[in-house]
């Protein structure tokens, strides 16, 4: 199932007397559907996602999306064979390879990230879908000498109402095949359709179940070596010198290349080529902050409070209605780079040769793979193949390119095929860290406890100034303010301020990207406000939400699920917050208890509720929502990257803390269909649950908690302050 091919051997294994094949053409004025048999007529277009159906009744379709565990190796196949009324048993799927017919038609890229894969490929995929279903029941009514509207379909089968006769799509697809393609299939309904938004077990779990499915890390090439990379231990160090006379006594170690990050060994086996590093004995020059530490770097955040920023959004006049307010509120908040620490370290392999290169990687940005590779080795995009394999999680650590350059690098220097494999240790303290962020924000409220004035100022590093710079709007980065300055929150007097702050440290997309930490303030001083108005914390939020109903109704919906209002357990509080990213509203309530001897925060039970609009699959969307609420908590209680003398100290797992099982509280996910656009699911659910906890503590203790990780000593602290 998960088998990579090329346009060529798809194109030949589907046009030698294979049967139907339905491409999509993406280009900058839309997408167009055609048969593959049109593909030499057409010249300029390049199928993009392809809907094949051969004679044996097999449904391939190739999926231009990386599979990270948000199920899309499904959801993407069911939105096809819903509108094609194929048979779900019969559904095959082919991973799509890295090239310009296989970009998402919003991005212009190749690529997976911000939770868009079914909002951008839901149109095309459906109309390919209806597309072949009426190509098939015009094949089945001229077989048959009926009308078209005599003809129904299911299961994979056009059936003759008028005589019962019933034949598999398989009978038809040489003569649908010679049909013009309908330039404007008329796709579903909702209340037609019969797989989307139904619980579908996933196509990769037999794969995962029994070890078949080849993440990155599994990949192995004939004749190939291993590498590794010694990198700067601190930031901006230079290498000083090295002994490669020691490295080459190790046993099977072949060579030692000297690439843009580091010095590099390559060799027979993975130990030889870690003993040779080691033996390399590297010694490396200060690094350009040599004192940076913890310390530094949290004095730095919350100088720059203080700094007037570019203004992201501004609503009404906030220095006026402070002015007139009749309490004034408050709070600086603080929370730390957070490392991505995905279940698969990071790795590559490559094999770079003469006249051709092929890349194996666990990759969320197949385009920026492939214009690397072109840029490593001067090769054309046609002589390139980037093998895209399941990825051992994503959570955006791998949209970034610089383990695929490692492996291209080395085999492009040893003429071999070479794996690079991270360590865990290289993996964390290497990283495009979740940046630190802190924010100063005020609140006014009127002399009835109604909130007028709003003032939010955000520091935090940029990302989209390395990664995506285009995206930078009036020096703005749209990260740093995600979650604040498009709140569904009605404010009549509303200030969002953003102030860059560089540092040594480099930040890349983590889960939830800025909404990671804007929705912890959001809500948290949320919640400050509402109590310092003497209002219910959920009243308090819906007179915010008059005039938008879908956060509202999700509110209400999860206030009653949890049990708001009502007495807790003993010894427990609750606490609620709410979010709307990437088109989906969610909200949390959690269910907490706090030991005040020791400041241990227990969190018993969540419940969520979630609006993404229309809905595909609700197995995933459970999924997806605990999964993003468990790494969220996570790094609400215990992560925190750790810096000392200008580098990393964090190196794993007993220095770099992550939420254990035992810790994991009940989980109850319930799902609001509006029957709206699609919103993204497989982040949403990551911002409110570290409000929701703090909420709660502050329910349960009068502590405030305005920095991030909840740890004991924090919590201690806030309660003696109280």
């Amino acid at each position: 199932m998960n088998k990579a091919i090329t346009r060529r051997e798809f194109l030949k294994k589907s046009l030698a007397g294979a049967g139907l094949t339905i491409a999509i053409s993406i280009t900058p004025l839309g997408h167009r559907i055609f048969a593959a048999t049109e593909k030499e007529k057409v010249g300029v277009f390049k199928p993009n996602v392809w809907l094949q159906i051969t004679p044996d009744d097999v449904v391939t379709i190739v999926v231009n999306k990386s599979e990270m565990g948000q199920g899309v190796y499904t959801s993407l196949p069911m939105i096809v064979a819903d509108e094609l009324d194929a048979d779900w048993e019969q559904v095959n799927l082919e991973v799509a390879p890295a090239g310009s017919a296989y970009i998402d038609p919003v991005w212009g890229r190749q690529s997976t990230g911000g939770s868009t894969s079914i909002r951008h490929m839901f149109e095309p995929l459906a109309e390919a879908g209806a597309a072949a279903r009426m190509m098939l029941v015009k094949a089945a009514a001229q077989t048959w000498g009926v009308s078209e509207g005599d003809c129904e379909t299911s299961a994979g089968s056009v059936k003759n109402k008028k005589d019962g006769r019933r034949l598999t799509y398989g009978k038809f697809t040489m003569k649908a095949s010679q049909l013009k393609v309908p330039d404007h299939p008329e796709v579903k309904k909702r209340d037609q359709f019969r797989l989307v938004g139904t619980p579908e077990a996933r196509l990769d779990i037999p794969y995962k179940i029994t070890g078949s499915a080849v993440f990155g890390i599994d990949v192995s090439v004939p004749g190939m070596l291993y590498g590794t990379v010694e990198r700067p231990p601190v930031y901006g160090a230079r290498l000083v010198s090295y002994d490669e006379k020691s490295a080459m006594k190790i046993p099977g170690l072949r060579r030692v290349v000297k690439i843009d990050r580091g010095i590099a060994v390559c060799a027979d086996t993975i130990d030889a080529a870690w003993n040779g590093k080691k033996a390399l004995k590297a010694r490396w020059s200060e690094g350009v902050e040599p004192h940076m530490n913890n310390k530094t770097l949290e004095e730095k955040f919350i100088a720059y409070t203080d700094k007037k920023g570019l203004t992201a959004r501004k609503v009404g006049d906030v220095n006026k209605a402070f002015d007139q307010a009749s309490k004034k509120v408050g709070a600086v908040y603080l929370l730390p780079y957070l490392s991505h620490t995905n279940t698969e370290p990071m790795n590559g392999t490559a094999y770079v040769r003469k006249d051709a290169c092929e890349v194996w990687v666990s990759t969320q940005n197949q385009t920026g793979v492939l214009e690397l590779a072109q840029k490593l080795t001067g090769l054309k995009s046609g002589q390139i193949q980037v093998h895209t394999t399941y990825l051992g999680t994503g959570f955006g650590r791998r949209f970034e390119t610089d383990f695929a350059e490692e492996a291209l690098e080395l085999s492009k220097a040893t003429g071999k095929p070479v794996k690079v494999i991270w360590k865990r240790e290289e993996d964390m303290q290497n990283d495009f860290y979740r940046p630190g962020n802190s924010c100063r924000i005020q609140g006014g409220l009127d002399n009835k406890g109604n909130l007028i004035a709003w003032s939010h100022r955000v520091v935090v590093p940029s990302i989209f100034a390395r990664a995506m710079p285009g995206a930078v709007k009036n020096g703005i980065d749209p990260a740093a303010v995600d979650g604040i300055e498009n709140t569904p929150y009605e404010f009549p007097n509303f200030l969002v301020e953003y102030v860059r702050m560089d540092t040594p440290v480099p930040v890349g997309f983590w889960r939830s990207v800025g909404n990671s930490h804007n929705g912890f303030t959001m809500e948290s001083f949320m919640d400050e406000m509402a109590h310092a108005a003497g209002r219910d914390p959920l009243d308090f939020r819906l007179s915010l939400l008059k005039n938008n109903p879908r956060p509202r109704r999700l509110l209400e919906a999860v206030a009653e699920k949890a049990g708001w209002g009502k007495a807790p357990k003993k010894g427990q509080a609750l606490g609620i917050a709410q979010h709307f990213a990437f088109g989906s509203y969610v909200a949390h309530v959690a269910e907490v208890s706090v030991d005040k001897k020791n400041g241990q925060i227990r969190v018993h039970r969540v419940v969520c509720a979630v609006d993404c609009g229309s809905v595909v699959n609700p197995d995933t969307i459970k999924a997806q929502m605990e999964g993003g609420l468990i790494m969220g908590l996570s790094a609400a209680l215990k992560e925190k990257v750790e810096f000392s003398d200008g580098g990393v100290k964090s190196a794993n797992f007993d220095n770099y803390e992550i939420l254990r099982m035992n810790e994991t509280p009940e989980i109850e996910v319930h799902i609001i269909v509006h029957n709206d656009k699609l919103g993204g699911i497989g982040e949403p659910a990551v911002p409110p649950i570290a409000p929701a906890v703090a909420n709660a503590v502050y329910a349960a203790t009068g502590a405030r908690i305005r920095r991030l990780p909840m740890k004991p000593e924090t919590v201690l602290e806030a309660i003696k302050s109280v």
